[in-house]
């Protein structure tokens, strides 16, 4: 409904009611001119708005608003409330998990060491009653004279790999000292020299050095030492002592 008419109607319902009032304050045997009773009353209008009603209207849709603002954020802060007390026993629930894991897992571990222990232990008495029940083998024995000092040089020449026999080494040995350990040349090139050959083999000291066998004697007065020096050199410069015929 337009503005002006929203006015009409008002203004036309407060007529009526004063021509309602004029119509009930007359006597009832007095004679009425109902035309200029009616004639009478005025129509007033106003072009003022209505005083209060918007304003009521607006203070009761914004305090309607605020209620549900009001129970929205209520209903948000339960539900971030919900959401917060869920996490925290999540949290607690996962902090328990993993202390139970850790704890099966250092049980585990435990467990595992002292299997590793026990096995340990196992196999070291196993390995000392095994040496209690062998008995130990004795030292091979040579004898103190040529033929050990041969053959036991043969032995160490066999575990390092250097060829010749015992016929080879025997016949060079007679030919360069007679079998005589401490034989020492003092009238060749190498006694002229200041370096004699020495031993059963006849080597000078440098060659000695050079061609020493480990786990032999540093003297080379020593038979065993002097004839496994010699045939370590004649291998390396002939192929063997079996192919020495005359002075190396």
């Amino acid at each position: 409904m337009p503005k002006n008419t929203h006015k009409i109607a008002i203004a036309g319902a407060a007529t009526l009611g004063a021509a309602a009032l004029a119509f009930s304050v007359v006597p009832a045997d007095a004679h009425t001119n109902t035309t200029d009773a009616v004639s009478s009353a005025r129509v007033a209008y106003s072009t003022e708005p209505v005083q209060g009603v918007k304003g009521t209207v607006t203070d009761q849709l914004a305090g309607s608003n605020l209620k549900i603002e009001a129970i929205e954020a209520k209903k948000k802060a339960a539900t971030d409330a919900a959401a917060q007390k869920k996490a925290a026993a999540e949290a607690v629930r996962k902090a328990v998990a993993a202390k139970k894991q850790a704890a099966a897992e250092a049980a585990r571990k435990a467990a595992a060491a002292k299997a590793a222990a026990a096995h340990k232990a196992k196999q070291a008495a196993s390995r000392s009653t095994h040496r209690a029940t062998v008995k130990p083998v004795s030292a091979k024995s040579y004898a103190n004279n040529l033929n050990g000092w041969i053959r036991e040089s043969l032995d160490i020449m066999k575990k390092h790999g250097i060829p010749g026999s015992y016929e080879g080494i025997k016949r060079n040995v007679m030919r360069e000292s007679s079998g005589n350990p401490n034989a020492i040349n003092d009238w060749d090139v190498n006694a002229v020299n200041g370096v004699p050959s020495k031993g059963l083999l006849q080597v000078i000291p440098p060659t000695f050095s050079a061609y020493h066998v480990a786990g032999t004697s540093w003297n080379i007065y020593d038979p065993v030492a002097n004839i496994t020096a010699a045939c370590n050199y004649a291998a390396d410069k002939y192929g063997s002592m079996d192919n020495v015929n005359s002075a190396y």
